[in-house]
């Protein structure tokens, strides 16, 4: 169990870089230039932003890969356990577990407001394309079906 928790962090820390930030990439780069990409996303700012977190300044794409990486232990042990067809559920489960998450608890969290019932197109769109890209990672090593 050790060897598979260290394999989901690590493919949880290396999805927000390629999938989560790859697909901020296309947004900013391809999807800004386009009108019914800017009506559903909004207008989306540069991928790996290196501003300071809270309290420790560490650059933001560094903070976020890192709970990339916790959030990748949690599906890893619901992959191992439950044995789901990994890429559809860790797909489902980036985009409405961690957008869920963000939009409730980490706001509560810090004392800002919670959701406001919009729904988050965008943060749907990047978990879910971080949950394609763990369980893309994690298929072969920890023998998983598809």
């Amino acid at each position: 169990m050790p060897r598979s928790l260290l394999l989901g962090f690590v493919a949880g820390f290396v999805a927000v870089l390629v999938f989560h930030q790859g697909t901020a990439f296309l947004l900013h780069h391809l999807g800004n230039d386009i009108p019914a990409v800017v009506s559903v996303f909004g207008k989306t700012s540069a991928p790996f932003a290196m501003a300071p977190t809270k309290p420790l300044g560490v650059p933001m794409v560094l903070s976020q890969a890192f709970w990339g990486g916790v959030w990748g232990m949690v599906l890893t042990l619901i992959l191992v356990t439950l044995r789901p067809p990994a890429i559809l559920f860790s797909t489902l489960f980036g985009a409405l577990a961690l957008t869920a998450v963000a939009v409730s608890l980490v706001p509560w969290l810090k004392g800002l407001p919670t959701w406001n019932g919009a729904i988050p197109w965008r943060g749907l769109l990047y978990n879910g394309a971080w949950g394609f890209g763990v369980a893309l990672m994690l298929l072969r090593p920890l023998g998983l079906r598809r």
